[in-house]
């Protein structure tokens, strides 16, 4: 159970672990998205990120508790089992690790993107940067979990320090900006929220590496509360930072972050957009791709992918093969992308669908696996069924998920001949 590595001195401690959840929450979204939903809501649109933040509450703690409870690398997989079987977990795996190569390329384009455009380049910059990145996820992974979580954690500080960075526009700041607080009225608020999701989404990505944590039973409650406060703090300060100090000018700022280090440390807010790009760009990367492989060892072990990918899958160890088939998958991926037979749209698309449906999936768990009738009982139940509510509205996308579903639906019937029953609720 959860606490049999707490007298180990392996394993990572609170604040790798918070580094590995901050890395996999925060992502190159910010450096966008307050400019998009303050066009679509006004000032007003400040609601919706806070409102996101306390409904990611229930989601995150829902998971840490899981995790908590039954450590181990198959995460929603394995909390899939215990509450359907065996067969339903393949679907939620595939899921999962099938959805990396989607997003991967998709992310890193992204911030290399705004690499580019910090340092006056083109689209080759672009590219070349989003290569890097990508390259820059799989190397720190293959060292190990120990060297990742440490970067990780230093990538956290350069996170924090941005934060503070943005601070120095507060001179800046006029309350009038915050007028009309809320021009296209407040139901623009709600289609604002359902935008800025994916900038929240993330929690199930740390489910699969909590068997690395020191102390599962103690850590994983804790690196949660300090990850919602970290990202609390940078999303609610970055946005409240903008609407305030760039006002009218926001809706139309392609790069809002880099405005605002402009007015307040005039030079120096290229070089430090560019770092802020490589880190929230980065930390999703690192985090994903060390999930995943992890995950993909698991799926090997239990015989639904090749038995080599089961190779480095306990604690602490390099899921070598694993880690090699999502790289090659994934920089197939971004090669399509670049060769243009891959837009950008297709494959964010195709990976939010995925992450999605695995997040109702490890949420439709926790409302089997969870004690009835408990606070965090009733939080995965209003979660997973919002998380519904937003995968129906996924449209051509569900295309995506719904295939893989199927591959892991007849890769189980092969595979699994006996189906396994559901496991006792956790306690």
């Amino acid at each position: 159970m959860g606490n049999k590595k707490s007298g180990s001195s392996a394993g990572l401690g609170l604040f790798r672990a918070t580094g590995i959840y901050v890395g996999a929450i925060l992502g190159s979204g910010i450096l966008v998205l307050p400019a998009i939903a303050a066009r679509e809501a006004g000032p007003a649109s400040l609601l919706a990120w806070a409102a996101l933040l306390v409904f990611c509450t229930p989601v995150a703690l829902s998971f840490a508790e899981m995790s908590r409870q039954e450590p181990d690398a198959g995460g929603i997989a394995h909390f899939v089992t215990r509450a359907f079987g065996r067969r339903a977990s393949v679907v939620a795996g595939y899921l999962f690790y099938f959805a990396i190569p989607f997003g991967a390329p998709a992310t890193a384009v992204i911030g290399g993107n705004y690499i580019a455009n910090a340092l006056g380049g083109g689209h080759g910059t672009a590219l070349v940067a989003a290569a890097l990145l990508l390259a820059a996820g799989f190397a720190s992974n293959a060292v190990g979990i120990r060297l990742s979580s440490r970067l990780q954690l230093v990538l956290m500080v350069l996170l924090v320090a941005l934060a503070l960075a943005v601070a120095v526009a507060a001179p800046f700041a006029k309350a009038e900006n915050f007028e009309p607080f809320a021009p296209h009225g407040y139901w623009a608020v709600g289609g604002v929220a359902s935008l800025l999701f994916f900038c929240f989404a993330g929690w199930e990505a740390v489910t699969h590496l909590a068997a690395e944590f020191r102390n599962p039973g103690r850590d994983l409650r804790r690196a949660t509360w300090l990850t919602l406060v970290v990202v609390g703090v940078v999303y609610i300060g970055v946005v409240a930072a903008s609407v305030a100090v760039l006002g009218p000018a926001l809706p139309k700022s392609a790069v809002p972050v880099a405005d605002l280090l402009e007015m307040g440390l005039g030079p120096l807010a290229a070089p430090l957009t560019a770092v802020a790009a490589a880190v929230l760009t980065f930390g999703p990367l690192n985090t994903f791709i060390a999930g995943a492989s992890r995950l993909g060892s698991r799926l090997a072990a239990d015989g639904v992918l090749p038995p080599a990918m089961a190779r480095g899958g306990g604690p602490g160890e390099v899921p070598s093969v694993s880690l090699a088939v999502l790289a090659g998958m994934t920089f197939l991926s971004f090669g399509a992308a670049v060769a243009g037979l891959a837009s950008m749209q297709f494959q964010i698309g195709a990976a939010s669908a995925c992450f999605t449906a695995v997040t109702a999936f490890g949420l439709a768990a926790g409302t089997r696996l969870l004690p009835s009738g408990t606070p965090a009982w009733f939080g995965v139940i209003v979660a997973a069924g919002v998380m519904l509510l937003i995968l129906l509205f996924s449209g051509w996308a569900l295309a995506v998920p719904a295939l893989l579903a199927a591959a892991a639906v007849w890769s189980g019937a092969r595979f699994l001949p006996v189906p396994a029953r559901p496991l006792p609720v956790l306690r």
